[in-house]
């Protein structure tokens, strides 16, 4: 497995990222898979070398950190050998101060997770939006006492608008607090809206770009009917969120180019896709999901699969502009 430093941080990241957002309960998600579906798939991502992880405290609403927390336990791996990185923002409970980048909520949400993870600090603490009802030196400050704390190594954040995020920076520098470090955004051969101003921007500032649903949420696999809900798995059917995202018929035309590259290659789509991210410049470690098994195989794969430029010609020439969407 190859490492990569996080932006212009000395923080070494694992080249591929494995995104928890698919073990959890079925309450939550039909697709998702509970603590014991999860294991096989956990403990082949540690085989291959993979050793940073992305999880959220909304996750199952915390169920997500608790499995990975457990992990580590099962498997005796050294907390300092592994990168681990949760969220907060996202509503905890129905009051209204469970929700947010409050002061309050932050101070409250580290610890809860830090209680879930079994761990005494978090590598990278990222926050899952922008929250137009906190002022952002509120965030910043609450932010900067976790990484005093101890409670976190490096702060980031997901997606938004490069200027909501230029704020941050700004503020940051400004009052002299910890500076956020990477950005999750969203990112894919379906969506690249990223590409007119998040990247570039992350880019000069040297923040390290973590892309989430690097595989538009499988719909890049080329095994999505022609309407919302159809296609060969539970996911395809029941995936509302992914149903708001993509399926428009451009969508579908670059789905067909990456069938085709990958056809030539003899490989599945799955590394095409990959391929393609991790050769996007400024990218780190994109934020992969694996259901099964060859999801991770697939992915590590990708990494040694080195697109032409006639290639990436032919994966990006179909794409047509999207409105903005993700930052929900």
């Amino acid at each position: 497995m190859d490492h990569i430093s996080l932006g212009k941080t000395g923080l070494k990241v694992s080249r591929l990222c494995l995104g928890m957002m698919t073990y959890g309960s079925k309450n939550s998600r039909a697709w998702f898979l509970n603590e014991e579906e999860s294991q096989p798939i956990l403990k082949h991502a540690i085989n291959l070398g993979i050793s940073f992880w992305d999880t959220a405290n909304a996750y199952s609403t915390g169920v997500s950190e608790e499995i990975l927390g457990r992990m580590f336990k099962t498997y005796g791996l050294k907390r300092e050998q592994h990168v681990v990185a949760t969220k907060v923002y996202h509503h905890m409970g129905d009051t209204p101060n469970e929700q947010g980048l409050s002061r309050k909520h932050i101070m409250d949400q580290i610890d809860a997770s830090l209680k879930r993870l079994r761990m005494d600090y978090v590598d990278l603490y990222q926050i899952h939006r922008f929250d137009p009802s906190t002022p952002i030196e509120e965030t910043i400050d609450a932010l900067d006492a976790v990484v005093k704390a101890g409670k976190a190594r490096y702060i980031g954040a997901s997606s938004m608008f490069s200027w909501q995020f230029a704020q941050y920076l700004y503020k940051a520098d400004l009052m002299g607090k910890t500076r956020f470090v990477s950005m999750q955004n969203h990112y894919n051969l379906v969506y690249r809206e990223e590409e007119r101003e998040m990247i570039p921007f992350c880019r000069n500032e040297g923040i390290g770009i973590i892309p989430w649903s690097p595989m538009a949420r499988g719909f890049l696999m080329g095994n999505r009917g022609a309407k919302k809900g159809e296609g060969e798995t539970i996911r395809a059917k029941t995936d509302e969120y992914g149903h708001g995202l993509y399926y428009q018929d451009d969508d579908y035309k670059v789905v067909d180019a990456v069938t085709d590259v990958a056809k030539k290659r003899g490989v599945g789509n799955a590394q095409v896709a990959l391929a393609w991210i991790l050769q996007q410049p400024g990218v780190t470690a994109p934020i992969i999901g694996a259901s099964k098994l060859s999801h991770l195989d697939d992915a590590v794969k990708a990494l040694s699969l080195k697109l032409s430029d006639d290639e990436l010609k032919t994966l990006t020439a179909p794409y047509k502009p999207h409105p903005i969407r993700g930052h929900s």
